[in-house]
């Protein structure tokens, strides 16, 4: 052992406070957890801990555990501290490993793979050699143990154990010794090996794909093992060689596929789970789509099946009771993050580019970024159809929800006839399980679906009456897949019969007297509200009176969706809001849950988003509330700012929660978008001065609070920029800066939001205004190399090119020169976007720019008139503007236009001739 010893009074001040921390009270917990990290200065802290791990038996077991834990949880102190108190905690920890009973070998086990994982195998190599070693031990237990750590070391960081130490690979060694412990007479001994050589293929070890045939023959062998730990690791590793080798497998698919059916209906449902997840890779892969299709038809009946609830989710659910009136328990409540407001533009999707607008796996709207992964679906949007955790059911339906975008038709007419079982059968569980798979395929099979639906749908509105709570909440939310069918306004009739009834239903749900009901009724009425639009303004009474007496009935929890309910109805509905009957409606239980909420009430911050989206719907109809809802955010921006502040000064502190902020600022952009100068008054009348204060957000160091103030800048541009204009001259020198052509990923929203207000400003001063001028330049100057900047997000590609337009349109002729520079680049960035306002300012601003230099398009013609007929509806302005540049370029030389058209792409052509005679 090494030569340090601890100080006495050192040891027993630490183990003293170990003791303590066994209370359970509250208020002593937090004392001591002060305390405890107030330790983590004391340069030998981690020796102490190991010392009493591995040295005082005298101790209670329990205690020597905490000081492992707490040894475990400060292992990267480690790295800042004198050579022989990481030599003596090392050395400890490996002792205490070695020659200790069960509990303690498990804490020192848990320390000894955070040592490696912060030390980095490299450089403590002697200790895995030791482990190495200790696999051939003939004691059993440290035999087990010590393939234990390897396990968790290897799952952990496998990239940090496949180095070269000295001159060799450990792993060189550690891969053969592996396959043959993998038939080691322990099932625990084989069930680490096989795991252990799994976690190596994701990352492409050559050490193990060196052994890659004796890898797969060891999996082959091991697919029957009775236990069921070995099977789900063999099941794990084919899905984990799937996905990174499937060459290797595809010659033994037929073998595999039958191996993995097999084990999806296993009656241990962890290795049923990772055979599940063989069908999910599988389908993920568009690769592998030719070898996946000839198993459709076993593969989809067998994942329809295991999406029937187990005995234990059922147990977990309690799905039956009326708990309407059961308070929520806290641990109920996942944490929301709000991410703030971010200002981007709708592609046109009528083009057909592939960028079809699609509906999100389990109901939010997605855009599709050419950088993400079309199918990738997260585990959460499960996770309020079934139990918080990935399981069976979920993956099954995943699965399902992935087979179906790929296969469309194909997978319904395999399903057909097991889903019509399920949907019309005696047993409830059976129903539910049709029903989930129903929605699972809503996205990919629509069009096949689609014919069925005049049946389905009044299937599903029926089911909402179902005695079962857990066969409600699926309807709801598979009607919510099917509500953009639902809300189509093809005719009177389709209205009457789907989409009425489908609204009547989901709201009798948000008021059932089950919460789960209650939940799932509340958003998918949330995603009907989004896709029917203006379509429900004849409707609103009634809605707003359900969503009103929803507030009274609802429980913590559900209450956070309800508010994101009526935001979305806001959303959905705009201005129609501003009937003074459904202000008097609405209002009052908004302003009775606000006046109950502290300022540093996490439930605040939904609700603060909720009514952002009311106030621009509201517009000047919500006057009367405006005084004290613009009064607490500045409040909130203020105290926020400050508590900033202090932590900026004493980082000892813990950094205080952005949102409240981030909220404030976005509920104030709302009020600014439905009030405009109505605001004038509400500033002039509070303290301190919001416009002020919103000088120093420009420039706080998280970026979602700068994200949020430059959207406030922008709506206060266009709502009463009077009142704002006093403050531009600080503003803009912040906005400038802001302005990156290569933003970091978590500035990006902060970038595209200034970069979007800078526009708004511009438009504002108007044409030639002396004070702007100054700023042309500089803001061109960024704003270009962002639209040429091959690696910038499409969006901040878009708003840098309708900020140019826009200060092109008031100044063109500063802007006009730089002309040749970004013109291609512009209209790239453009010429998808759906028609609106802004493209039409921009795209004028454009115009604007080419009569004041008709040179600088000559390059890039071709994408200028690409951009001028990808337009549906032109304002009479804009399009005056487009014929008059055409019949200027084909007048200016009549055979050098005729020859460069004839060159363009024929639908081109054929669009400026049929529009603009050219």
């Amino acid at each position: 052992m090494s030569i340090w010893t601890p100080q006495p009074a050192g040891l027993q001040e630490i183990l003293q406070t170990i003791r303590d921390s066994t209370d359970t009270q509250g208020n002593v917990q937090r004392a001591i957890t002060h305390k405890l990290n107030t330790f983590t200065r004391v340069p030998d802290y981690i020796a102490y801990l190991a010392y009493i791990l591995t040295a005082l038996p005298q101790e209670e077991d329990q205690i020597r555990t905490i000081a492992g834990y707490l040894l475990k949880n400060n292992a990267r102190l480690l790295l800042n501290v004198s050579p022989e108190v990481a030599e003596y905690a090392k050395s400890a920890v490996l002792q205490a490993f070695v020659s200790s009973p069960p509990l303690i070998r498990n804490a020192a086990g848990h320390d000894i793979v955070a040592f490696l994982g912060a030390l980095e195998p490299r450089n403590w190599p002697d200790c895995l050699q030791q482990l190495v070693n200790m696999l051939d031990s003939p004691d059993p237990a440290l035999q087990e143990a010590a393939f234990s750590v390897f396990e968790k070391a290897c799952e952990d960081f496998p990239r940090k154990m496949d180095v070269e130490i000295n001159g060799t690979r450990p792993l060189d060694y550690m891969i053969p010794k592996f396959l043959v412990l993998s038939e080691h007479p322990m099932p625990k001994m084989r069930s680490h090996a096989v795991a252990c050589l799994s976690y190596f293929v994701p990352i492409n070890s050559q050490s193990l794909f060196a052994h890659i045939d004796a890898f797969i023959a060891c999996l082959f062998k091991r697919a029957s093992d009775e236990d069921p730990s070995v099977r789900r690791h063999v099941c794990q590793a084919l899905v984990l060689l799937l996905a990174a080798r499937p060459e290797k497998l595809m010659p033994e698919m037929s073998n595999v596929a039958e191996y993995m059916l097999y084990s999806t209906k296993d009656k241990n449902e962890s290795v049923a789970l990772e055979a599940c997840e063989f069908w999910l890779t599988f389908a993920e892969d568009p690769d592998l789509a030719a070898f996946l299709h000839p198993l459709l038809g076993r593969v989809a009946p067998v994942l329809l099946d295991c999406m029937i609830y187990g005995e234990d989710d059922l147990l977990w659910l309690d799905g039956d009771t009326e708990d309407t009136n059961v308070p929520d328990k806290e641990t109920d409540i996942k944490p929301r993050h709000y991410g703030g407001k971010t200002h981007g533009l709708d592609r046109d999707q009528a083009e057909g580019n592939g960028q079809e607008r699609k509906r999100g796996a389990y109901g939010e709207e997605t855009l599709d970024d050419e950088d993400e992964d079309d199918y990738d679906l997260d585990d959460d949007d499960f996770a309020d159809e079934m139990s918080t955790e990935w399981n069976l059911r979920k993956c099954a339906a995943a699965a399902l929800d992935v087979l179906a975008v790929r296969f469309g038709s194909e997978l319904l007419n395999v399903l057909l006839g097991p889903l019509k079982n399920k949907l019309w059968s005696a047993e409830w569980l059976e129903r539910e399980s049709g029903i989930l798979a129903l929605g699972a395929m809503a996205e990919g099979c629509i069009d096949a679906i689609e014919p069925h639906l005049t049946t389905l749908v009044p299937y599903l509105i029926n089911t909402l009456n179902d005695p079962k709570p857990l066969v409600r909440s699926i309807a709801c939310w598979t009607l919510g897949r099917y509500a953009s069918w639902c809300t189509q306004p093809i005719s009177e009739q389709h209205k009457n019969s789907y989409f009425v009834p489908t609204m009547e239903g989901l709201l009798r749900m948000v008021l059932d007297d089950n919460k789960r009901v209650q939940e799932a009724g509340c958003s998918a009425f949330a995603t009907l509200e989004e896709d029917a639009g203006p379509e429900l303004v004849p409707y609103l009474e009634p809605v707003l009176r359900n969503l009103v007496f929803a507030f009274e009935k609802y429980q913590h929890k559900n209450t956070l969706i309800l508010y994101d309910a009526v935001g979305t109805l806001a959303d959905a509905v705009g201005r129609a809001l501003q009937n003074s009957a459904y202000v008097e409606i609405l209002m009052p239980p908004l302003t009775s849950r606000w006046a109950k909420l502290s300022d540093n009430d996490d439930d605040l911050i939904p609700l603060l988003e909720c009514i952002a989206s009311v106030t621009i719907a509201m517009g000047p109809a919500f006057s009367p509330y405006a005084l004290p809802v613009f009064q607490r955010c500045v409040n909130i921006i203020h105290q926020s700012l400050l508590q900033y502040q202090a932590y900026q000064q004493n980082p000892d502190l813990d950094e205080p929660d952005k949102s409240f902020l981030v909220v404030s600022l976005d509920l104030l952009s709302g009020l600014a978008q439905g009030m405009g100068m109505h605001l004038e008054s509400l500033i002039g009348q509070t303290s301190p001065n919001l416009l002020q204060l919103l000088t120093v957000c420009l420039k706080h160091p998280q970026a979602p609070v700068r994200q949020s103030a430059y959207a406030l800048v922008g709506d206060l541009a266009m709502g009463c920029f009077q009142l704002l204009r006093p403050h531009l001259p600080a503003i803009m020198a912040e906005l400038i800066e802001q302005l990156d052509p290569e933003p970091k990923v978590e500035f990006i929203s902060a970038c595209n939001n200034a970069a979007w207000s800078v526009g708004e400003v511009a438009l504002r001063y108007g044409r030639d205004d002396l004070e702007f001028q100054q700023w042309v330049n500089p803001l061109i100057a960024r704003l270009i190399p962002i639209l040429l900047h091959p690696k910038a997000p499409r969006s901040l590609h878009e708003n840098a090119a309708v900020s140019i337009g826009r200060i092109g349109l008031m100044h063109p002729n500063v802007v006009a020169p730089h002309l040749p520079e970004f013109a291609q680049a512009w209209c790239l960035a453009l010429y998808e976007i759906r028609d609106n306002e802004e493209k039409d300012s921009a795209f004028r601003g454009l115009c604007t720019l080419v009569q004041t230099n008709p040179a600088g398009i000559a390059k890039s013609l071709l994408w200028f008139c690409n951009a001028i007929i990808r337009w549906h509806q032109p304002s009479a302005e804009l399009n005056s503007m487009f014929q008059q540049l055409l019949s200027g370029f084909k007048h200016h030389d009549e055979a050098g236009w005729a020859a460069q058209v004839s060159s363009f792409p024929p639908v081109i052509q054929e669009r400026l001739a049929t529009r603009y005679g050219v």
